[in-house]
Parts: C-alpha cells; structure tokens; sequence
C-alpha cells in the first residue's frame, strides 16, 4: 500500500530579484524637477501655509469673541 503513492518531484520556485534590484531599477524611472520648479513649488507651499495660518488666526479670534459675547449676556 505504501509503495503505490509515489512522491511528487518539487518544482524549484524561480528565484525571486533582491529587493534592492526592485529599489534601484524603480529610482531609475524617477523624474526629479529641476531647481527652478522645486524653488517655485517651495514657494507656493509656504505662501498657501501662511495664508491658511492668518484665515485660522482671523476666524479663531472672531470665533473666541463670539464666545465670549454669548457667555457674557
């Protein structure tokens, strides 16, 4: 009974690319922008991040006089 199930050969499973090959070959497709564009983007995100911090300044002191108002009725 024992001789009748016959062992199936294992397939070698195909050796799998290091993962710093995959690193690499994927740091080759990037595209970096150039200085001019990095320097203009900087600028945007700074300018939109002090614009948004004086409309969060403005409506927090709108908002707090508010309270206080209501409180004080």
């Amino acid at each position: 009974m024992g001789d009748s199930a016959e062992k199936k050969p294992v397939a070698k499973k195909a050796k799998k690319p290091s993962f710093f090959k995959g690193v690499k070959s994927e740091f080759k497709k990037i595209t970096w922008p150039d200085k001019n564009s990095t320097f203009k983007q900087s600028v945007a995100v700074v300018s939109i991040s002090i614009v948004a911090g004086l409309i969060i300044a403005v409506l927090d002191f709108l908002i707090q006089h508010g309270v206080n108002f209501i409180t004080q009725l």
